[in-house]
């Protein structure tokens, strides 16, 4: 709360040691709290995934949920990049203020947070519409100081610089509300648009060449194309080798969103 700088997210705080989920209960929950309230768990025994996925919730994870209100249902797809982006920021600026070695923590679209080439993270985002409004439950999970199931901030930290003052959960929530906050009022007043350059900079794909596998009269036939950023849509723009423009969809099927993509020319 000494760190905190937000004026609505965050601000309500509800911590428990040990939850099923914390999206579970901010989501179930929405109507009865202010809006950007927060629900923080120190251990969760049924941390929600994408789909239906378990979240791996073991101690030294932040895992947090809060609550947005939308009106605009066009732009809530896009909320979950803005989050993405407001983690990896705050990390940055958490090891700024600490006199800490830069931590790059990146983006894997749609809602991945990687390190040294490993899963550090995740967003969840689900929404429901009452009252004229999106009532939008965000789930964060960051893997700060557990080792397991992959690594984690503070490993990586103590690899660069062994002496060095570990991040703290709490440091990085309050870090994370105020960046987020800022980046929201950005988001909600000019469009993702405000937000991409800092976005295409953090994530991993500018540039990358993925196989598209499309069925033409029961033969599969695999083409590569080059994603260039964002649709307006929140998917994938990608350009052919013939520079036809593409926009890239999950098929839906694949735990890799990047096997199994589907593609409309656009």
């Amino acid at each position: 709360m000494n760190s905190l700088s937000t004026s609505r997210f965050g601000r309500f705080l509800i911590w428990s040691p040990r939850l099923s989920s914390t999206h579970d209960l901010v989501s179930h929950n929405f109507s009865e709290l202010p809006v950007g309230s927060v629900c923080v768990s120190d251990i969760q025994f049924k941390g929600r995934g994408r789909t239906m996925n378990i979240w791996e919730s073991p101690k030294g994870c932040l895992m947090y949920s809060f609550t947005v209100e939308m009106e605009d249902g066009r732009i809530v797809p896009l909320i979950q990049y803005v989050v993405s982006l407001a983690v990896t920021e705050a990390v940055k600026d958490v090891c700024d203020n600490k006199g800490l070695p830069y931590i790059d923590v990146k983006i894997k679209w749609p809602n991945d947070l990687y390190l040294n080439d490993l899963k550090v993270g995740g967003i969840l985002c689900t929404s429901t519409y009452r009252s004229r409004k999106f009532h939008v439950s965000v789930g964060v999970g960051l893997n700060v100081d557990n080792d397991q199931p992959t690594t984690c901030l503070n490993a990586v930290l103590k690899d660069i610089s062994p002496a060095s003052i570990l991040l703290k959960r709490e440091e990085i929530i309050a870090a994370f509300f105020h960046k987020f906050e800022k980046f929201f009022d950005l988001f909600i007043d000019q469009g993702f648009k405000s937000l991409e350059e800092l976005y295409y900079r953090t994530w991993l794909h500018s540039g990358q060449r993925v196989i598209i596998e499309d069925k033409i009269e029961d033969q599969v036939v695999q083409n590569i194309v080059t994603i260039q950023g964002l649709t307006s849509s929140g998917y994938l723009l990608a350009i052919g080798d013939d520079y036809q423009m593409y926009e890239l969809h999950p098929d839906g099927n694949s735990f890799d969103f990047f096997k199994g993509l589907v593609r409309r020319k656009i």
